[in-house]
């Protein structure tokens, strides 16, 4: 079910992404299976892979100590476990052993993660947690992978025969060399090793005087080498210890394959794992290199890429600390045939293939360079016809070509299909090209289908503008410094620049001028118009954006107005409270006050306060009972606002939906954004088409508001 043809994916350079992920892969089975990744048109598959992508990026992103992906597949392994007398070789084992720990690694860092990393924590799920594999292979094998003397009882009474045994062998060694170094009849080097036994290098004229066997000699002849008699013995005792040895290793090793066997399962299950991880961890580098995100994938055909990079420009531009700008395109049901026109060099080209691009690695389960909140979705198919493809062995023209690819697009255009065509219709007669591209462009219209095409051709710019679903687009150009600025702009066609680009490039004024004098004067005036409302264009949007700007700081300026305001209220508010809390405090005080003054503690009767504390009791019962009075009243005044019945205020009427209802033809209206005021030209639903002064451009009913005339 690829989405694409081989073709699209060499013209849209899908083939280097191809090689930065095999680069980043582990395994021999990713590195194959990310060397054959192409987009497909399986949505459902396609939006389990960006997922399961999504949700490991997420956890690099976090920064979380995630299982180094180190190991090596188990392909050899898994054919032989089932074989009856196959034997695994020791480094097998080694590699069951790192697989089971990094997959308990694995197990334990998914467990109780199952909402938060649905998807990954499906995939381990095909394998379960033990250490019997482990600890099996541990008793048999030291940390350096190789078999430890206590694997078995055996073993151990060998390996130390071997030990005492070699150091006999050394012993008599060195006591022959000691001896005949007294003589001078040994070389320079005093010793070798020939078959792994120990020899000495005697210098050959004294060879007959030393007892034991000849094994070898040097090149020129001049030295022998000579196993002393006395160790002859004790190393053919070691050779066959060492045999025994041997045998005993592998009657070990495939003890220990008849233990691990009864987890095939599991250790098959190893390998899908890891594999499929290390498939996945390949894309979460390429999208961490180039900080890409997972849009939002709609139902409906629509792309809204916001902030989008070409990948390979942008890691490119990096690599040379060169800025890289970015591309933000809308296209839907209502503007799904983008016609880009603009200069050469100007950047038309790039922003086709960062759309056609991007598209490709999402059907490929990739994640794309564009901020988080884009919107993409998925076609059956994706075809590109860009750049000079001649084909010397079919005798193919690049026109011949071109033609037989369009004969393809015609056969595939549908509602479903992305078309992208870079330089359309050139190739062969203007005139003549021009019109049949004309009818071909018409075509892929009318089948409905999604496409992105730049060309020079004023009359496909002047049908985009007449068809209803197209739209027109252009790469803006700087005409004072006679430099692209690689930005594009939709809503209208751009000029070609083209004897601006020349004047650029050092072309003589006279033969620019003598050329503008052989063409007709409504294509000058033409092309000349397009300039001034690029231009114009160009200065609106200065202006817009700096109206933005000044918006934005006044409204900054009011929210913190706002809440200085509401603050200084509130502690005012505060303060006052406060003040009646200490006046009343100060009028109780002042109150009993006199009490105290009037209070006679000389005299010993005690009649003499009665009618003071009189006084001080009927004041202190005054006091407390309006507290009590105002606390009842409280309660009462919450209680009956409590039962009252709720009535909902009538909702008012939208103004700004009745305004935008009046919007007819011929009205005035106003672009929200911009406060500009223009008259309606055309409508198409919720199109608009609005002319602006000397501007004209399509916009969408929400964003214009009717303008009283």
């Amino acid at each position: 079910m690829n989405a694409a043809d081989i073709q699209t994916l060499q013209d849209l350079e899908f083939t280097t992404l191809q090689e930065w992920l095999v680069g980043y892969a582990v395994g021999e089975t990713s590195r194959k299976r990310l060397g054959e990744l192409s987009p497909s048109s399986d949505r459902s598959a396609m939006q389990k892979a960006l997922n399961e992508l999504a949700e490991l990026k997420a956890i690099r992103d976090e920064g979380e100590t995630f299982p180094r992906l180190e190991f090596e597949e188990l392909q050899v392994e898994l054919k032989m476990l089932p074989i009856k007398n196959a034997s695994i070789q020791l480094e097998g084992f080694m590699r069951i052993h790192l697989a089971s720990i990094l997959v308990n690694s694995l197990i334990y860092f998914f467990d109780k993660r199952e909402e938060e990393f649905p998807l990954l924590h499906t995939l381990i799920s095909q394998s379960y947690y033990t250490k019997e594999i482990v600890e099996a292979i541990e008793k048999v094998f030291d940390k350096n992978g190789n078999v430890k003397d206590d694997a078995s009882e055996t073993l151990a009474s060998i390996r130390s025969t071997m030990r005492s045994l070699k150091k006999q062998i050394n012993r008599n060694f060195d006591k022959e060399a000691r001896k005949l170094m007294k003589e001078n009849i040994l070389g320079e080097t005093k010793e070798s090793f020939v078959n792994d036994r120990r020899v000495l290098t005697i210098l050959s004229q004294h060879k007959r005087k030393i007892p034991g066997s000849v094994v070898g000699s040097s090149k020129t002849g001049s030295l022998t080498y000579i196993e002393p008699q006395v160790n002859i013995p004790l190393n053919n005792e070691l050779e066959m210890l060492m045999d025994d040895e041997r045998k005993e290793i592998f009657r070990i090793l495939q003890e220990l394959k008849k233990e691990i066997q009864v987890h095939f399962e599991l250790i098959k299950s190893y390998q899908y794992v890891l594999t499929e991880f290390d498939f996945i961890n390949a894309k979460c580098r390429l999208a961490i290199d180039l900080d890409a995100k997972l849009p939002s994938i709609q139902e409906n055909q629509e792309l809204e890429l916001i902030a989008a990079y070409h990948p390979i420009l942008w890691k490119a531009n990096r690599a040379q600390k060169k800025k890289t700008h970015p591309q933000s395109i809308k296209m839907d049901k209502f503007s799904r045939m983008l016609v880009i026109s603009g200069p050469n060099a100007g950047g038309k080209s790039i922003t086709l293939k960062t759309v056609g691009l991007l598209q490709i690695m999402l059907q490929s389960g990739l994640l794309v360079p564009v901020q988080e909140n884009s919107k993409m979705c998925f076609f059956n198919t994706i075809l590109s016809d860009i750049g000079d493809n001649q084909s010397i062995a079919n005798e193919l023209s690049t026109y011949s070509y071109r033609l037989k690819r369009m004969k393809i697009f015609l056969d595939a255009a549908n509602k479903n299909t992305l078309l992208l065509l870079d330089e359309f219709g050139t190739g062969s007669d203007p005139d003549l090209g021009g019109a049949l591209a004309e009818s071909i462009f018409e075509s892929f219209y009318n089948r409905k289908c999604f496409g992105v095409i730049t060309t020079h051709y004023a009359n496909i710019k002047l049908k985009a503008d007449r068809l209803k679903n197209a739209v027109n687009g252009c790469m803006l150009f700087n005409s004072e410094t006679l430099e692209p600025t690689y930005r594009f702009s939709v809503g209208q066609p751009g000029s070609s620049f083209t004897f601006e680009v020349a004047t650029m490039n050092g072309i003589p004024l006279e033969i620019i001028e003598d050329a503008k004098s052989k063409l007709d004067d409504k294509k000058v005036q033409m092309d000349r118009l397009l300039n001034d409302l690029q231009k114009e264009k160009t200065y609106l949007e200065r202006l817009n954006k700096e109206h933005i700007e000044a918006q934005r700081t006044a409204q900054d300026a009011l929210n913190e107005y706002q809440e200085r305001k509401s603050d200084y209220e509130n502690k005012l508010k505060r303060i006052r409270e406060q003040a009646d809390v200490n006046n009343k405090l100060v009028g109780f005080g002042k109150k009993m006050k006199t009490y105290v003054d009037r209070y006679n503690v000389k005299s010993r009767k005690k009649s003499v306060n009665e009618k003071l504390l009189g006084e001080v009791n009927k004041y202190l019962a005054v006091e407390r009972t309006k507290i009590d009075t105002a606390i009842l009243s409280k309660k009462e005044r919450e209680k009956k606002e409590a039962s009252k019945p709720s009535s909902k205020k009538k909702a008012k009427p939208e103004i700004d939906q009745f305004k935008r209802e009046k919007i007819k033809l011929n009205s005035r209206v106003k672009l929200i954004s911009t406060k500009q005021i223009g008259v309606v030209e055309e409508e198409s639903g919720d199109n608009i088409t609005v002319t602006f002064g000397f501007m004209r451009m399509k916009v969408a009913r929400e964003k214009l508001m009717w303008v009283e005339d």
